[in-house]
């Protein structure tokens, strides 16, 4: 068994230990504003005191920018109104300028998670919070004659401010984009993994019951109309019956058994039908009243599991339209084997018509396509019905 993905480090906390330690910072909030305006005014035990205390005022309430966005922005934003208002005509120019840099830092990049975590409506409203109060500090400043930065006049602290939050806010967005981007590329190709699963065991399970069910309803008729006259006839028809049926359900067993793997990369209990089983389909084939004459010309090669199923399931499929549409008596399967290609052509002297409407032909045609090679199937000029497929072979195959 495949071991289970690891989560991130954060992921490692148990979730109610996560959620306790987001509520336990909201409330310490009061107390760590309480605490700055106490250690505001003044320097405090050690020249960083008054930063420290800001910095966790601001950090405390990012917890929960993950799930409330908005309530979390509007608390880091309440220790930039007090600074502002409160702290503005106590704190020396120096030190408001740090502690104003780094509240406009905080909330630049909370903006710019939430731009990357929410949705357009939430981080544009978030950004909207955040510019509001910046230019309104700013502003407050300015009239009481400690502009935005030394010799910095409001307009330009205006348009500074507003600049920082629109690039934040644009780098937050595009990351969201590309992560939904990259989401609905891998659900897409999750989707079309799917389809291809299911078109090919629908593939599978058409020309697989598709023959043994038309041998065996074939079988079934012949043994119906001479059990009283001709029993010998009707026990080979049962045998013909009993064979084909086992087989069916043997390639039935073995397709469920591949579908219920737990590895993907376990080997499958039996093996898969090729080319080297053409003689048991002729087997079969002649029991429904079908003679078929397998020819191969070339050096026979040792293909790759998926041509060689392909392509004995193109020539099974073929035959299995002689047998249910053409009326012929008899088939011929031509495999040519040349220098980088595996030809198949199967020629019938039958009706020559079209068979109906179904998923031989376009199942035929997948197959060879999927292999990026030729098909053509239809009537041809000397009488019948004619199908050919072309396979490239990998180079070094022998």
């Amino acid at each position: 068994m495949s071991t289970a993905p690891r989560p991130p480090l954060l992921g490692r906390v148990p979730a109610r230990t996560r959620t306790r330690l987001r509520w336990w910072g909201v409330g310490l909030f009061p107390l760590a504003l309480c605490a700055m305006f106490l250690y505001g005014p003044a320097p405090g035990p050690g020249p960083f005191a008054p930063y420290l205390v800001h910095v966790l005022v601001m950090v405390l309430p990012a917890g929960l920018l993950r799930r409330r966005p908005l309530t979390a922005l509007a608390m880091m934003l309440l220790p930039m109104l007090v600074v502002a208002v409160a702290f503005r005509p106590l704190y020396d120019t120096g030190t408001l300028y740090i502690i104003r840099n780094v509240q406009v830092l905080a909330v630049d990049l909370a903006v710019a998670y939430v731009a990357a975590n929410h949705a357009r409506r939430t981080s544009l409203i978030a950004a909207g919070m955040a510019l509001f109060v910046q230019l309104g500090c700013a502003t407050f400043w300015e009239s009481w004659g400690r502009p935005y930065s030394h010799g910095t006049p409001i307009a330009t602290a205006t348009a500074f401010l507003t600049l920082a939050l629109a690039v934040v806010w644009q780098v937050g967005n595009a990351i969201r984009q590309r992560r939904e981007y990259a989401e609905a590329r891998r659900a897409q190709a999750a989707v079309q993994a799917v389809q291809a699963e299911r078109l090919r065991i629908a593939r599978e399970l058409h020309d697989m019951i598709a023959h043994s069910i038309g041998v065996i309803a074939i079988q079934a008729g012949v043994g119906s109309r001479v059990i009283e006259t001709q029993p010998v006839e009707a026990r080979n028809a049962l045998t013909v019956i009993e064979d084909t049926s086992r087989e069916t359900l043997a390639g039935l067993r073995r397709m469920l058994g591949t579908l219920r793997r737990a590895e993907p990369s376990a080997a499958p209990t039996d093996v898969a039908p090729g080319l080297a089983d053409l003689n048991r389909l002729a087997e079969r084939s002649l029991g429904a009243g079908v003679r078929v004459d397998v020819h191969r010309s070339g050096p026979e090669l040792t293909l790759p599991a998926d041509i060689d199923l392909s392509a004995y399931r193109i020539v099974q499929e073929a035959v299995t339209n002689v047998i249910r549409h053409s009326g012929a008596k008899e088939c011929r399967v031509v495999l040519d084997h040349r220098d980088g290609e595996l030809s198949i052509e199967v020629t019938d002297g039958g009706r020559g018509g079209v068979p109906g409407e179904g998923y031989g032909i376009p199942g035929m045609r997948e197959r060879v396509s999927l292999l990026h090679g030729d098909f053509a199937a239809g009537p041809w000029s000397e009488g019948g019905f004619r199908v050919t497929a072309r396979i490239p072979v990998p180079a070094g195959v022998r």
